[in-house]
């Protein structure tokens, strides 16, 4: 009698076991989904920053733009609500959904542009790389958007001489392209002209005061 008293109660407890494991399997699943969707509700909010009217934003494969207007439209049942930006350099119009805002940012703050000055001022970094790997680095940094890889590439291929033999025209080519949208967004936030501008960078690079990009 007292066997198969120890043999049933080994079966209730497997069976209890099996109970339980069941339910916490079921919780973990559902926990995970949970925590997905609350995790997109929360991004939604972050990725939608109001810009408005005459406002500067930064578009990363064109540079500093200025919103002309806040639109609507319908294409086919779907009402969109986007931004037309007008990029001066480039006399270009840029129709940017505002779901897609993510792609833009606000110009810099007068503390970013400060540090900027302090990386045109520090020595460049000499790469022993090829010119074609450098100059594909070069490029993402340019449209990346960042100021301060923008700052960087510029301090990068300075040359402090004017002379077409210190540069080749690729290098050329990606030193005033970072140059001049680096030059936007500091008019944007100085709030001066393009020549003020250019005298405060060119201290800062070290350059002749008489050089010219063009």
């Amino acid at each position: 009698m007292k066997k198969r008293k120890k043999k049933a109660i080994k079966v209730k407890k497997k069976k209890h076991s099996k109970i339980k494991e069941k339910p916490v399997q079921f919780n973990k699943s559902n926990s995970t989904d949970e925590k997905v969707i609350i995790k997109k509700i929360k991004k939604q909010p972050t990725e939608k920053k109001d810009y408005n009217v005459n406002d500067y934003v930064v578009y990363p494969k064109h540079g500093v733009g200025k919103i002309l207007s806040v639109e609507k439209a319908v294409i086919g049942d779907i009402h969109i609500n986007f931004y037309k930006v007008f990029v001066d350099k480039d006399k270009l119009t840029l129709t940017i959904p505002i779901n897609q805002q993510s792609n833009l940012r606000p110009i810099s703050s007068i503390n970013q542009i400060n540090k900027c000055v302090s990386i045109l001022k520090s020595k460049p970094k000499i790469k022993r790389t090829m010119w074609s790997r450098r100059s594909q680095e070069y490029e993402q940094k340019i449209n990346s958007g960042k100021i301060y890889e923008l700052a960087e590439v510029v301090k990068d291929l300075n040359k402090n001489s004017n002379a077409i033999a210190d540069q080749s025209y690729s290098e050329r080519q990606l030193f005033e392209k970072a140059y001049e949208r680096l030059q936007s967004e500091f008019e944007a936030v100085l709030k001066t002209t393009p020549e003020d501008v250019k005298r405060k960078m060119d201290k800062a690079l070290g350059r002749n005061q008489d050089l010219e990009v063009q």
